[in-house]
């Protein structure tokens, strides 16, 4: 790819598949460099260091988080859909749960406005600044700990790694005494089958959202 056509939005979606597919670490100025076939110094033009690439890989990946500002859009929809739509960018791009504790978040432009978005909204639903701004964290904490706790096995294994993994974990808690753990005990049955893991996100969702429209009723 010639450094003529190569944009900062080509070089922050490289970037963040390389770092899905092999880790931040295999994130590199010179990496990036050599498979998307430029020089350094091209990509300098539009990232001056590897904190500014990281940086510029969340501000490209939050892109879509936004309020639909409709009138008639209550306003506790507009949140559930950003809070959704937030989990599936950071499902679909599992290393961004780990790039948002590297880099100063408020320094990305789709990350303010998705805050302040979430914050028109939760003041709309009745909470002053400060506590929309606590909410709005805490919707955003919610997310990353929802997609860190996924239910299940590691998604490099397979099918019959999977199953193996699953039946170990099973074992591991079916072999704790009965009489002080009997509610983890009778929880290991429920790992013979493979998770329901869009189960799971919706009940996640549908807890953020009861503790934010609770709170202020």
């Amino acid at each position: 790819m010639g450094s003529d056509r190569l944009s900062r939005t080509t070089v922050a979606e490289y970037a963040l598949k390389l770092a899905d597919a092999e880790g931040l670490d295999s994130v590199t100025i010179r990496r990036l460099a050599q498979e998307l076939g430029v020089t350094p110094m091209a990509l300098y033009w539009h990232f001056k260091n590897k904190d500014e690439l990281f940086l510029g890989i969340v501000d490209h990946a939050l892109a879509g988080v936004k309020a639909t500002r409709e009138p008639d859009d209550p306003w506790q929809h507009q949140l559930r859909a950003m809070v959704e739509a937030l989990l599936a960018v950071m499902r679909a791009h599992p290393s961004l749960t780990q790039l948002f504790h590297f880099v100063d978040m408020r320094s990305a432009s789709s990350f303010s406005r998705a805050t302040n978005d979430a914050l028109e909204l939760l003041t709309r639903g009745g909470y002053g600044l400060e506590e929309g701004y606590w909410a709005a964290s805490y919707l955003l904490h919610g997310c990353i700990g929802l997609v860190d706790a996924q239910p299940g096995c590691p998604n490099t294994m397979t099918p019959a790694e999977g199953i193996e993994w699953r039946r170990q974990k099973r074992l591991a808690l079916e072999m704790l005494p009965r009489d002080e753990y009997p509610m983890l005990v009778a929880f290991a049955r429920t790992l013979e089958d493979e998770p329901d893991v869009e189960r799971y996100y919706r009940f996640g969702v549908d807890l953020l959202m009861a503790a934010i429209e609770s709170a202020k009723k």
